[in-house]
């Protein structure tokens, strides 16, 4: 063997050695993985048809192997890291040549783009990325930055390190707006940093808090990092679990787990919640600790005062805390009591069926002992216990078609357990009951009357609702009658929009946040799939960029605002009328619905391209434009040169070693660890996206074939890829500030700044691995994404 390594081993030697060699050249990226993976399987096809490389296999027709396997072993579990004394024999890594190696390679690469990038199911998915950079770019464009670095100064700057502080929100903010780390480093680079240094804040502060807080956007949602991990996180956990019933014996993960064998990106957007708001957190409690230690270093700094009326303390206790409690709690007392509740009478027009055991019981031993190994004594006997049960009761029945009676008998029974409130106008109403309370707080001086009416019209929609509309009720019916407590209710609206304007906070940070809860909330409340929520989100950046362009030239932005409302608009009609015009009988006032929405529609999609025009010739759109090819093209190249690395570690037998090393392991938590260790080196020279691709690929099916929560892996393996961000030397954050940077900032000061964020990293990593219930908290709270 060559320097006493196993041919395999030196084959990941030549492969790793290329590609970072690649990397190193300057050359692109994605062209740098595919020339690597080129150049690698050239070398190891020469040293191999030399007779060089040999590699060390385990006899499987000994009488060692076939000892273990009459134990039970199975045959996944045998390697030379496990039993190291079974009997071997020397093989070529090609044993039938590289030319049928290559030929297979021309084969599968074919098949893998197709699947992966083409034409698979993931494809679907990874569109949303497309729309997500755009949404970035777009709203990075229209300098929002600039002006929520702006006014958070003013709100935290009196604080010890209250110019971190700031700088770590607006990360935030821009995190869950853009997403876009590079731009974002940039733009609050060149806004923040001048001003934190010319209040003498410390350059090793400055510099590592704002490139920290630019890499929020790898974790906090909509996250492009997760959408590509989620892509691969759902393929690689459906096989590896199915993997994992065979071993134990079953007939697939169904059976095995009690439950389907699913993560999407959606559940992984709920679960990247918390630990992104835990990584902002523990950014801002450092630089408020910093500052208390060495005051000197980030001293609390004094602006002009904010515009906006003055507010006692009172005010702001009563209006801006009692208030909106008040509104909320009262909604969910309601909801507590059955006063607020579903008013949903939609009967199936089949019988349910009887709900099974928690487990499958009819099953064979191997497969029985492994479930009560996995699930516990316990669950097995209350499942033993509820098919006896069902089985007593003459078996599982069957769905069957309900008779007219049936059916009628059934939506009775639902309309007589409706409550006489629907929790979807509840919503409504507090929503917009928060804007007005908050309304008054903003200016307590000016006239409450308008505000009043307004409130007066919402308490009246709820008695119309209460009184006149019941689960029956047409909705347009339920629109004629709301139509009038609604109006009132805008009258009030409109002097409170007119209010909150007065306050630079709220002018400043409410369009986008707007933005933020429709992406955000129609994928967290498992409404709609990433890809369209994407959608959305492109279009509304590009309507809020050329209306803030549109406000800069002085210019009317009515048209813009028109087409934001004839989306909700459109979006309210959908959900409340039934639009399928198809049916045999269609109501007239589902005609007038449909005819509503297609106006809404087609007018919102005018106002999209008005906006388009105004950033076209105000020279926005086209750099715009042009960002989003070159994001989108890097990332589908790097997909394909990854594709083709992928493939020369396999053809090998790289990837099938790399596994059994780690299932050697009996303790899945030492080998979760040692990947996340493996993945945290790998950060100092690779970029997320080569790990992404390259490596996840590879240790996937073990980490995901395991007992872990998936989207625990999935977050924590993001969580990881965020410090790759910020390791020296090649951390792309530290590349953009430096670009930026002004020449008494040195690169030292960048890497020593950074370095606390980097441990900080690591404690929100060792956080979430001793608290698992951070990640899982959100996604078992709310529908399923």
């Amino acid at each position: 063997m060559l320097f006493g390594l196993d041919g395999i081993e030196i084959g990941l030697i030549i492969v790793f050695l290329c590609l970072f060699a690649g990397i190193l050249s300057g050359f692109p990226v994605a062209f740098a993985i595919g020339g690597a993976a080129v150049i690698s399987f050239g070398i190891v096809a020469a040293l191999d048809s030399a007779g060089l490389l040999i590699h060390q296999a385990v006899d499987t027709g000994s009488a060692a192997y076939a000892a273990l396997t009459a134990q039970g072993i199975h045959p996944n579990d045998i390697s030379v890291f496990r039993y190291p004394d079974l009997p071997r024999y020397e093989t070529a890594l090609f044993p039938q040549g590289w030319e049928v190696a290559m030929d297979r390679n021309v084969s599968f690469i074919v098949n893998r783009i197709n699947e992966r990038v083409l034409a698979g199911q993931s494809i679907e998915t990874l569109l949303a990325v497309l729309m997500f950079v755009m949404m970035g770019i777009t709203l990075e464009r229209s300098k929002i930055a600039n002006d929520l670095l702006t006014t958070m100064a003013l709100v935290f700057g009196p604080l010890p390190g209250g110019l971190a502080v700031a700088v770590v929100v607006v990360g935030a903010f821009l995190a869950a707006s853009t997403g876009i780390v590079g731009a974002t480093v940039v733009t609050m680079g060149l806004l923040s940093l001048p001003t934190m240094l010319r209040n003498r804040y410390s350059p090793e502060l400055a510099t590592g808090v704002i490139a920290a807080s630019g890499t929020l956007g790898q974790i906090i949602p909509p996250s492009i990092v997760i959408v590509l991990l989620g892509t691969l996180a759902g393929d690689l956990y459906a096989t590896s679990q199915e993997s994992r019933a065979q071993v134990a014996g079953c007939t697939d993960a169904l059976t095995y787990l009690g439950k389907a064998a699913v993560v999407s990106v959606g559940t992984l957007f709920q679960a990247a919640i918390l630990p992104g708001i835990l990584l902002a957190v523990l950014y801002a409690a450092y630089a408020f600790g910093f500052a208390l230690l060495y005051p000197s270093k980030a001293p609390p700094v004094s602006f002009a005062a904010a515009s906006g009326p003055a507010k006692s303390r009172g005010d702001k206790f009563r209006w801006f805390l009692a208030a909106p409690l008040a509104l909320i709690g009262g909604a969910f007392l309601m909801g507590a009591v059955g006063i607020v509740g579903s008013q949903d009478v939609t009967v199936s027009g089949f019988s349910e069926q009887t709900e099974g055991a928690v487990l499958r019981t009819n099953v064979s031993d191997q497969c029985k002992a492994s479930m009560i190994a996995l699930h516990g004594q316990e669950k097995w006997d209350r499942a033993v216990e509820q098919q006896r049960a069902i089985e007593a009761a003459g078996g599982e029945v069957q769905a069957h078609q309900l008779s007219p009676e049936e059916r009628a008998a059934a939506r009775e029974a639902r309309i007589a357990a409706a409550a006489p409130l629907s929790s979807s106008l509840m919503v409504v109403v507090v929503l917009l009951g928060l804007l007005l309370t908050t309304a008054r707080g903003v200016v307590p001086g000016a006239d409450p009357r308008p505000l009043l009416i307004g409130a007066g019209g919402l308490v009246l929609a709820l008695a119309v609702d209460a009184v006149l509309i019941s689960p029956v009720t047409s909705p347009g019916a339920m629109f004629l009658l709301l139509a009038l407590p609604f109006g009132i209710a805008l009258y009030g609206l409109r002097h409170a929009v007119g209010l909150l304007a007065r306050s630079d906070l709220l002018r400043v940070v409410f369009p986008p946040l707007v933005l933020i809860v429709a992406v955000l909330g129609s994928i967290l409340g498992g409404i709609t799939n990433p890809t369209p929520a994407a959608a959305l989100g492109a279009g509304g950046a590009l309507m809020l960029a050329a209306y803030r362009k549109l406000r800069e030239e002085n210019l009317s932005g009515r048209l813009i605002l028109w087409a934001s409302f004839a989306i909700v608009i459109m979006i309210l009609v959908g959900v409340n009328f039934d639009l399928r015009m198809g049916r045999a009988a269609v109501p007239f006032e589902d005609w007038v619905a449909f005819l509503v929405a297609q106006g809404a529609y087609h007018f919102a999609m005018f106002g999209i391209l008005y906006a388009c025009w105004v950033l076209f010739r105000s020279g926005v759109l086209p750099p715009v434009v042009r960002e989003t090819a070159k994001v989108t093209s890097m990332v589908f190249a790097i997909l394909i040169g990854s594709q083709l690395l992928n493939l020369v570690v396999i053809s090998f037998g790289g990837e099938h070693y790399i596994q059994q090393f780690l299932r050697s392991f009996d303790d899945e938590f030492k080998v979760f660890l040692i990947v996340m260790l493996v993945l945290f080196v790998l950060g100092f020279v690779l970029d997320f996206l080569e790990i992404i691709y390259i490596v996840v690929p590879i240790v996937g099916p073990v980490i995901y074939g395991g007992s872990f929560d998936p989207a625990w892996v999935t977050i924590m393996i993001a969580v990881n890829l965020q410090t790759s961000f910020l390791t020296p030397p090649f951390g792309f954050a530290l590349f953009y500030l430096r670009g930026v940077a002004p020449r008494e900032v040195t690169t030292m000061h960048i890497y020593r700044g950074v370095i606390p964020f980097v441990i900080i990293q690591v404690v929100g990593l060792g956080i979430l691995w001793a608290f698992p219930g951070i990640v899982t908290l959100v996604p078992n709270l709310l529908p399923a994404g």
